[in-house]
This record gives structure tokens, sequence and C-alpha cells, in this order.
């Protein structure tokens, strides 16, 4: 794929990192995207967007919310993507009763060498599994915080990197169920993406039950990809030509949802570095060195929307009540106007 960059920078929690691997060629990327989607889709009947939204979220060095009611396949998907990478996985149920030292870890007193001695929690690993993240206090949900944005730990004054790829996925129920906390601006906007995986159609659900009648799928599912390959799978996205003209689309879109009327909180600055990345991602899997605008529209309701928050009885311009945060992506994105694509240059 094409050397050249985005002009924009990366931000992710491992920039500062050494970027010592070395992009695949098209066969060999295209073979392992093929391979982990036709895997999960394995485990997941029915929803091949919410697998392709997933493996974006990773290969762009995101983090991915999976928001939606109980039993719809919500914890099914996170695991079946960490079966899929021969890497360090955790798991972490988050409860009322949670400690943030419960997530990061602890230093524990060595009485024999007179010492303070760091245990890890179980965010050192490379997929890290958050199970109704919303069930913890908010306290506990800040503990996440540093290690989703800058890649590290930071315990009684010390720091502790984690090792690249990271990936948080992270669960939770609607506020509306009983016994949640919504999650702080800020948590929210450290996913790269939030998806909702709905209920499966009649045919699916059928399948599912043919399916499990003998055991759960995951417990058939095989690593495809080990960590070194996983980095050259992130290193050949990040090869991904962005052009200008596509830079200034996706800044245009982002910088419209701060001046919109039915919005009280726009996308961040953040979010906009997020689009780019997980444009770069989808390109990539769609077997393409370049980015076209189709790919931050794609993405540009998933990336941005559970960042913002509506003003009371919000409207459209035209006056019909604002139904979800989700409408008034859609009516930015098909507002602004649509750069003519651009080849990597020579």
């Amino acid at each position: 794929m094409s050397t050249m960059t985005s002009p924009i920078p990366d931000s992710h929690p491992h920039a500062d990192q050494p970027r010592t691997a070395q992009p695949l060629d098209a066969d060999a990327f295209a073979g392992y995207g093929d391979a982990i989607r036709r895997a999960m889709n394995g485990v997941l009947d029915g929803k091949p967007e919410a697998v392709d939204t997933a493996l974006t979220v990773l290969l762009a060095e995101g983090h991915l919310l999976i928001e939606d009611v109980p039993g719809v396949g919500k914890t099914v998907l996170a695991r079946a993507l960490a079966r899929c990478i021969a890497g360090s996985v955790s798991r972490i149920q988050f409860t009322p009763d949670l400690l943030p030292a419960d997530i990061t870890g602890v230093s524990v007193y060595r009485q024999q060498q007179g010492v303070f001695e760091f245990t890890p929690g179980p965010v050192f690993a490379h997929i890290v599994i958050g199970d109704e993240i919303n069930r913890a206090s908010p306290k506990t949900q800040s503990a996440l915080l540093e290690c989703m944005e800058e890649g590290q730990v930071t315990v009684d004054g010390r720091t502790h990197r984690l090792e690249a790829p990271f990936l948080v996925v992270a669960t939770q129920n609607p506020v509306e169920m009983e016994g949640t906390y919504p999650l702080p601006e800020a948590q929210r906007d450290r996913f790269m993406a939030r998806i909702s995986i709905g209920y499966p159609d009649a045919e699916s659900e059928q399948r599912m039950l043919r399916d499990r009648e003998h055991g759960s799928p995951l417990d058939r599912l095989d690593p495809i990809v080990d960590v070194a390959g996983l980095r050259r799978m992130i290193a050949t996205v990040r090869e991904v030509y962005v052009s200008p003209s596509v830079e200034a689309y996706a800044v245009a879109i982002v910088q419209a949802t701060r001046d919109d009327t039915a919005l009280r909180l726009g996308a961040s600055p953040r979010s906009t570095l997020q689009l780019v990345r997980a444009a770069r991602a989808r390109a990539a899997l769609d077997g393409r060195d370049f980015v076209v605008p189709d790919d931050v529209d794609a993405l540009a309701t998933t990336v941005l929307a559970h960042r913002m928050i509506l003003v009371p009885r919000a409207q459209h311009p035209d006056g019909r009540p604002v139904r979800g945060v989700e409408e008034v992506v859609q009516r930015i994105v098909a507002a602004t106007p649509v750069p003519v694509p651009q080849a990597p240059r020579a």
C-alpha cells in the first residue's frame, strides 16, 4: 500500500512507541481480515455490520463500546474478537463494589525484601473485555481513562506502560436499565465507536438454536493472527493515504456538530482524529490504500454520535423534533459538501 500518510497526526495510546512492525502486502492483509470476519460471523449470526465495526476499531487502534439490552450478544461479540487474536485477553465484570485498584493493579509490600512490588491488574492485556461497564461507579469507570488514552497506568506515583496493541471492548446496558450509571463524557469520548447489536431476525435466531445445541461456537474458535501479525496489520492501516480534501471533509463534519443548535455538546478534536483513523482501517479492509469520502460517511454516526448531547426538546432546522443524536449526525453529513476523491500521490 502507499507509504504516503495524512498530515493529520496520529493520536493513540502508543503513539510514542517505536513503529517497528512492517506493513503486510495487500493479499496477506486481506487474507487475515477475511478470516477474522468469517470466524466472527460464524459466532454472531446475522450481524456482519457489528463484526466489521469491531474489526475496524481494532485495526484503527481505538476502543469499542457495545450498548444494547441484555442477551443480544454483546459479550459474545467481544469474546469472539478476542479469540481471533493470539494475544493476552482479560475480562472484567463491572459491579457496584468494584474498585479502581481491581482494574489497574496495586502495590503490595513485600516484608522480606522490604519493598513495594506492583501487582498488575487485568487491564494489562492486549484485549480487555469490560462487561457491563456502566454497572460500576463513575470513580471506578475513571480508572480506565489514563490507560485508554495514554497506554499506561500510574499507581503510587509510578507509571507502568501497557503493551501494544491495546484494545478495550466494553459492553453496557441502556441507562434506563436498573442498577446502571451513565458513563462520564470523558469516558465516552475515549471510545472510538459505539454500536448496538439489536435483535436477530427469525432465520438467524433459528440458526443460533441449532449452532448452540451441542455447545458454544466460541469454544470452536481458534486464533487467526498472533500479536506480531496484528501489529503488521495495524502498520498497514497506518500507511493508508488520506488526501487533504478528505481531511477537510472530516473536519467540516466534526466542526458542524459544534455549531448545530440541536446539540449542547458537539464532537471533540479527538473524535476527528479517531474518525480519520477508522476511515483508514475501513479503506484497508475494502482493499484500498487511500480513503474516500464514503469511508467517512459510513463511520460518522458510529464514531461521533455517542460523544454528543442534545439540548432539551431538540429540533431540526425545519422544526421537526429530534428523536436521537444519530439523526443530527446524518443530517450534518448529508449537508456537508463532498470533496472530489484524490488518488495517492506518486
